[in-house]
């Protein structure tokens, strides 16, 4: 850039710049597009897409490894708007640097992705301008940022990612993967528990591909930021192992610029590069507003800012002659030979590693490998079983071989969720060893999600573990992964009041109901060791939404599918496990998980009564509705109506299962600190209990 520092007053312009003054003007174009467009939507924030123009147009035109034309080449540098609420920055960057639209799979659609009309539409319906920026909608959206800090821990995902890829599949001569990953960050992203998280580990990870910029405008919704939050951010990161570098004026080009080089020449750890502004301005030296934070300036205030920019009062919208060009051409020439020299050195990769090029194909387009599940284990029939959680470990340690990019851990609870990698060659994931397969989080519930929703849109097929009880700390990314139609499976073990004597503080109840309100979300809790592998059978094969699956503490019988139907029926969400073909049924009883042991007890009972029981083996809701309405009735009779339900957690949502005269069996408070066996028969979870609920519907107790 041809001067370190944006024009004030005095220096404005009236005319169209020179070539030398295209920067600058750039700048002001990004600043009054966003005043502009959150003016005519009267929503929207303003503040920070103007104090940060001349951070992310420095940041876009001078460093970042990017093709305007090929926005999804791999080995892209990534740009994730944390402060989402800042999304005019992004779509004025994206508009101005002429990237081209392309759908999920890659494919050129012949248009831009965020054109002057899109602008002109934002947060209107059917708009690609949404309030927050979002995957999948707008292309060069890295990931759907709106809960503050989710954006931070994203990028520590996708950071984790790179190091991954270039670990294995870099090559001597061969560099497929080296991209670095930016973080534009708010008061408010750092405020939030999760980006500590994320600073924490990508600290200890020494994730030296990753920089996070911080917006210290100290402005929050409420006011200034001392009302709240008056610690030494710096400071606070150097203890998390980070470097820092502070630009004193978010106006002085030079000065960030610098700073990034400093973060391209650290090879040790990440960097947090702190940028002093004022949000609304720019620069820390002049008065700003906090108006400007989540409201439109209103006409005169407007006009006021613009003609503080020198630009015509009046105009609306305006891209200046020779911005957009100078922009696009300053972008392309640099990425545009990036990603071509990328792509022919790929080309040449695949012929010498040809394995390894069609892993990476298969990858990318969402496909999975050739023979994934021919190792999922068949269990045999057992009394005694196994808890679900073993069961899936083992079928987990049988698809991971042939599923090269299948990586995951948990939050430090691996050897309980049964999420460890055992085979050779998985390895741990750390700074020395960055090919490994397991991760280990730390009690990090929380940044474990966004770790995974980060990895996922890097195209990895990631898996996490906790207990469910936990997945309370983990809702924001769940929520999101599910937003953005990512293939993340998020393992919950220590399913039910059957975890025993760790008490009501770990038990869960009203959890499996939140997570089967999540739309898209499929949630699957199966009843035994082959469901459990039907499961993940199940999971995998979904490219385009998330999953979590539920599973028990204690052990469950394996049920003999010679006298049984076959556990294949987990991929229609609910099925008849037992009763008699073709017979009516007198009464039908539907259980998921580790009480469906309790409903096979019962209709032992029953049918030796002569009563013509079933059996329903209800392990997703979500896959059962997505079933027509012939397989649905075909496995709950409409007219049946004597019906128990059975499941060791909030009844909520078990309504329409049971029907408006059914007996649900559920918990309805926090349960106790007790051993198994106890517990279970203290709160109406056995054989006996689910026999007489039967009796009752069917009117004879």
């Amino acid at each position: 850039m041809e001067t370190s520092k944006v024009m004030t007053a005095p220096e404005a312009m009236t005319v169209e710049a020179p070539a030398q003054d295209l920067d600058l003007l750039a700048i002001d174009t990004i600043r009054t597009l966003a005043i502009d467009a959150v003016e005519k939507a009267a929503s929207g924030h303003a503040g920070a897409p103007m104090a940060m123009a001349p951070v992310g147009y420095t940041l876009w035109n001078r460093f970042l490894r990017y093709d305007p034309a090929d926005p999804a080449w791999p080995n892209r540098d990534r740009f994730v708007l944390s402060a989402g609420h800042g999304s005019m920055l992004l779509y004025a960057l994206l508009h101005l640097a002429s990237v081209e639209r392309i759908d999920r799979q890659g494919r050129a659609l012949g248009r831009p992705a965020v054109s002057l009309d899109d602008i002109k539409a934002f947060r209107e319906l059917g708009s690609v301008c949404a309030g927050h920026p979002e995957y999948g909608l707008t292309t060069g959206v890295e990931v759907t940022t709106g809960p503050l800090g989710q954006g931070a821990g994203n990028s520590v995902g996708m950071a984790i990612a790179e190091r991954w890829l270039a670990a294995r599949y870099n090559q001597p001569g061969a560099t497929l993967f080296d991209y670095n990953v930016y973080a534009l960050c708010s008061d408010g992203d750092l405020m939030e528990g999760v980006a500590s998280e994320a600073a924490s580990i990508a600290g200890h990870l020494r994730l030296s591909n990753l920089c996070w910029i911080w917006d210290d405008n100290t402005v929050t919704i409420e006011g200034h930021t001392e009302i709240a939050f008056t610690e030494d951010v710096a400071e606070r990161f150097r203890g998390y192992g980070w470097a820092t570098r502070v630009v004193d004026d978010a106006n002085d080009c030079e000065a960030f610029a610098r700073a990034v080089e400093s973060f391209l020449s650290t090879d040790d750890r990440p960097t947090l590069i702190v940028v002093k502004s004022v949000i609304g301005y720019g620069s820390p030296h002049k008065q700003g507003t906090s108006k400007a934070h989540s409201d439109p300036l209103g006409e005169a205030e407007v006009k006021l800012t613009k003609e503080a920019y020198g630009w015509p009062a009046d105009a609306q919208f305006r891209v200046p002659d020779g911005v957009k060009e100078h922009f696009t051409a300053s972008l392309r020439e640099r990425g545009g030979k990036q990603s071509a020299a990328w792509r022919e050195s790929f080309e040449a990769y695949a012929r010498d590693h040809g394995q390894a090029a069609g892993d990476l194909r298969a990858m990318w387009s969402g496909a999975l490998p050739a023979g994934w599940d021919g190792d999922i284990p068949t269990f045999p029939a057992d009394a005694k079983g196994m808890a679900t959680r073993e069961a899936s470990g083992k079928v987990l340690n049988g698809i991971a071989p042939r599923f090269p990019w299948l990586i995951g851990g948990s939050a430090d609870l691996s050897p309980s969720t049964k999420t460890r990698l055992e085979f050779d060659g998985a390895d741990d994931f750390e700074p020395r060893v960055p090919s490994g397969r397991n991760f280990h989080f730390g009690v990090r519930e929380h940044v474990m999600g966004s770790i995974a929703n980060g990895l996922a849109v890097s195209r990895l097929r990631p898996y996490t573990g906790t207990f469910l009880i936990f997945s309370d700390y983990m809702r924001p990314p769940t929520r999101l992964a599910a937003l953005m139609d990512l293939p993340v499976t998020f393992v919950f073990s220590h399913d039910s009041i059957g975890l025993g004597q760790d008490g009501p503080t770990h038990q869960p109840i009203e959890q499996l109901a939140a997570l089967r309100a999540i739309p898209r979300m499929i949630v699957l809790r199966p009843g035994d060791a082959n469901e459990t592998a039907e499961a993940w059978r199940v999971i995998l094969a979904q490219t385009d939404r998330p999953a979590c699956l539920i599973l028990s503490r204690q052990a469950m019988p394996t049920l003999d599918r010679a006298k049984y139907a076959p556990a294949a029926g987990v991929a229609k969400g609910g099925y008849v496990l037992a009763g008699e073909k073709g017979r009516r049924p007198d009464v039908i009883l539907i259980a998921t998980g580790a009480e469906v042991g309790l409903v096979i007890g019962a209709y032992g009972r029953l049918t030796a009564e002569g009563v013509a029981a079933r059996v329903v083996s209800l392990p997703s809701w979500e896959l059962f509705e997505a079933q027509d309405r012939a397989w649905r009735d075909e496995v709950l009779p409409p007219g049946v109506a004597a019906r128990v339900t059975v499941e060791a957690a909030s009844p909520l949502g078990w309504d329409r299962y049971a029907g408006p005269t059914g007996e649900i069996i559920a918990m309805r408070g926090f349960g106790a600190s007790a051993p198994i066996g106890p517990l279970m028969t203290h709160f109406g979870f056995t054989v006996e209990a689910v026999y007489q609920a039967a009796r009752r519907q069917l009117g004879e107790a």
